[in-house]
């Protein structure tokens, strides 16, 4: 029987995780051992995605919590190396760009253990995103290389990556997309506002494709003061033409309150900012609206596979097949407010799916892995 660690650290790791989780369930010859890092440790930002996607308990936890990049890869590095003696896994499967991919990478590669890489090849060639750092480390010491798209294989085959050891499967985000949409219709979509005694229901407040969604977390976006002040003073004017729903990350409420920005946003009533969510319940939401405006990754694929167009500021994205053949354009701040106007004005971008991204990424996996290990 062959091991398997499969690790996960952060929000979106577990919507990638989970179809490879219910495809190795009771398999004959790979026996699966799932790490929770605990990069991410709140019940709406880890637990409960592990309830909501049907993941069992992970086998290990490590739980090292919040801290800077070093001290929090570190913890990890450390915490997985006893993880590695204990098991003695045959190969680790890390997933993604977070602190949690790089560190596991790292000791499991200097442990001589087989590592490999889902999403592998993404680049933003942008390396102020502590991300990108992640993807080049992660990458240079895997073993094999499992990507999303084809601009991903171009960029491992530049680097010299033998192209033998690449394998372009499809997209897990977009199985547990797929599996998760007829539950995910079924929530709840009443909230509660922040600092706000009051709440909305998408339906009663507003109908179907007669609002937008935001993320927001991104340093560049929410750090500074100057920036985030004029994002929201965007966001409200946007919000004076179509209600705008903001599940706002931790990162970003707690700059809203150090910048004192709380009142500017309280002087726009459809602007509505709400606690984060969970899968099902986001899904829900995106799926029900007319656009999504976001400096977010994840999202910019399940838009495009839902056809709705996504507004991404950011100087550039990892993920450029949602632009070249997705619903997915990058922005810049300038152009949030003429952008949002022509999808009102029924311009907005609907693109297609791409090759692979069919719901079936985890059993062209589970197959290949059963060849590498």
């Amino acid at each position: 029987m062959t091991k398997l660690i499969l690790v996960a650290g952060a929000r979106p790791n577990f919507m990638k995780i989970a179809p490879l989780m219910h495809a190795l369930k009771d398999h004959p010859n790979i026996r699966p051992v799932l790490v929770h890092t605990g990069q991410h440790y709140d019940v709406k930002m880890s637990g409960q995605f592990f309830d909501e996607l049907n993941i069992p308990a992970p086998d290990i936890n490590l739980e090292v919590g919040s801290a800077s990049h070093a001290v929090q890869t570190a913890r990890i590095m450390e915490g997985f190396e006893k993880v590695c003696l204990d098991e003695k896994p045959d190969a680790v499967l890390v997933v993604g760009d977070v602190n949690s991919t790089a560190a596991c990478t790292l000791v499991a590669s200097k442990m001589g253990i087989k590592t490999i890489h889902y999403e592998a090849g993404l680049r933003s060639h942008d390396r102020n995103m502590p991300e990108e750092i992640n993807r080049l480390v992660t990458d240079a010491i895997s073993d094999v290389f499992i990507t999303t798209s084809a601009d991903a294989d171009e960029n491992l085959l530049k680097e010299n990556i033998p192209a033998e050891k690449i394998h372009m499967l499809g997209n897990l985000m977009i199985d547990s997309l797929v599996e998760q949409l007829p539950k995910a219709g079924n929530t709840d979509l009443k909230f509660d506002l922040l600092n706000r005694q009051a709440g909305i229901e998408i339906g009663n407040d507003f109908r179907e494709k007669e609002y937008g969604v935001m993320t927001f977390h991104r340093p560049g976006n929410v750090d500074d003061r100057e920036n985030l002040a004029g994002l929201v003073k965007i966001w409200g004017k946007i919000s004076e033409r179509v209600p705008l729903v903001f599940p706002v990350h931790p990162r970003t409420y707690k700059n809203i309150q150090r910048f004192d920005l709380q009142k500017a946003i309280d002087a726009f009533p459809h602007l509505y900012f709400i606690e984060p969510l969970g899968y099902l319940q986001f899904i829900h939401l995106v799926s029900r609206s007319l656009f999504t405006l976001t400096d977010s990754g994840g999202i910019q694929e399940e838009t495009t596979y839902l056809g709705i167009p996504c507004l991404t500021v950011r100087p550039t994205t990892e993920r450029p097949v949602t632009i070249w053949e997705g619903s997915n354009s990058l922005i810049n701040v300038q152009e949030i407010e003429p952008e949002v106007n022509r999808i009102l004005s029924g311009k907005g971008k609907k693109g297609n799916v791409p090759k692979y991204w069919d719901g079936k990424t985890a059993e062209r996996i589970v197959q290949m892995l059963m060849k590498e290990i």
